[in-house]
């Protein structure tokens, strides 16, 4: 049996709020294989982003136990967890996360850069044009709408080849034609790259378009939804 891409064994969060400790997750065991799509759904306040933070590393877990890649992420230092996403981890926020002083190419070049790649620039550039922004290169996101900001972080994200793709709410901030368009945008790049994809969304049609669907209640699994094939 081939190994998971990311493999959650008891994982809990507890962290320190005013009136104090606040558990956000209760145990998960979760494992998500090499080049699935999972979408992870609930109510807010269920713990999909924080889930969706455990298994990048960018949220350290306070029990059990995270892999990824077969890399155990509770082992790792912080400068040792940046590391690793970098080679293999790429993450859509919400809200973009663009630098604003850079243009398109420079923050999709960026991770590139950091990653020793001397083609940084040219495989940026072909990245936009992947996702339709070849001229709009050389412009700043406050020059850009919501729409072309997300492509512009899809493309950063992708442009590494991650092996693994996490998005967290990335239609949540656009309206109906241009959250469908990120959708396409994003399940294409998945299926083009081969990455394993773990998506949080409270959209049907994006969930519906997941291997499978975990569903999130009050920091546990709720349900798996049966595998479906992906449109």
């Amino acid at each position: 049996m081939t190994e998971p891409v990311i493999r959650l064994e008891d994982a809990r969060l507890t962290l320190q709020g005013n009136a104090g400790p606040v558990e956000i997750l209760r145990g998960i065991t979760l494992d998500v294989a090499r080049g699935e799509t999972v979408g992870l759904v609930g109510p807010s306040g269920s713990g999909k982003s924080s889930l969706l933070m455990v298994m990048g590393g960018l949220e350290r877990a306070t029990g059990g136990r995270v892999q990824a890649l077969g890399q155990d992420l509770t082992a790792l230092n912080e400068d040792a967890l940046a590391r690793f996403r970098l080679g293999n981890m790429g993450v859509v926020f919400q809200s973009f996360h663009l630098i604003p002083t850079m243009t398109a190419l420079e923050n999709v070049a960026t991770p590139l850069e950091l990653a020793g790649m001397a083609d940084a620039f040219d495989r940026a550039a072909e990245e936009l044009r992947r996702v339709g922004l070849g001229a709009r290169m050389d412009h700043y996101p406050g020059q850009m709408s919501g729409g072309e900001q997300q492509r512009v972080a899809l493309a950063r994200a992708a442009a590494p080849r991650p092996a693994i793709l996490l998005a967290d709410e990335p239609t949540g901030n656009l309206d109906g034609a241009n959250g469908q368009a990120i959708m396409d945008l994003l399940f294409g790049l998945r299926a083009d790259h081969g990455a394993t994809l773990v998506l949080v969304t409270h959209a049907p049609d994006l969930a519906a378009r997941c291997d499978r669907v975990v569903r999130l209640a009050d920091g546990r699994i709720d349900a798996s939804a049966i595998p479906q094939a992906a449109e």
